[in-house]
């Protein structure tokens, strides 16, 4: 594997972990109840902003839930622009490297459970690839 192959490994997986912790977090987001009036969340409780007990009972399945979804949805644009930011800047590739592993770890609590478990992995997985490029040397004109 040469050093140009490991920092288009280390952008693909980070670009998929971050679309997977995207779609988990959409799909918590959509699923929540966040904002139902009926008092009754999708995902059961009295959860929604105008239910009986508020975020009390329904704490996952409306108003709670609801804010985890929002958190996985931002988790997931901020490792997929970091993934991109990798890509078109790899001379920057510590800095994008810790972004991707840290906002992939934080999306185990916003999305569902790190964009399916698969996302988390993913983006650790390139986020390290990214840390651990090193650029190739720079070729001398004969």
């Amino acid at each position: 594997m040469t050093e140009a192959e490991k920092i288009g490994e280390a952008f693909v997986l980070s670009l998929f972990g971050g679309i997977f912790i995207l779609l988990g977090g959409g799909t918590m987001a959509m699923f929540s109840g966040w904002g139902s009036n009926s008092g009754f969340g999708m995902m059961g409780g009295f959860g929604g902003f105008g239910g009986m007990m508020g975020p009390v009972f329904g704490m996952m399945g409306g108003f709670g839930f609801g804010y985890f979804g929002l958190a996985g949805l931002t988790f997931g644009v901020i490792v997929i622009v970091s993934a991109l930011m990798l890509n078109r800047k790899p001379q920057e590739h510590t800095t994008w490297g810790i972004l991707i592993i840290v906002f992939s770890a934080l999306s185990i609590f916003g999305s569902s459970m790190g964009g399916f478990g698969v996302g988390l992995v993913l983006g650790i997985i390139g986020g390290v690839l990214a840390l651990t490029w090193t650029p190739p040397p720079p070729q001398t004109k004969s």
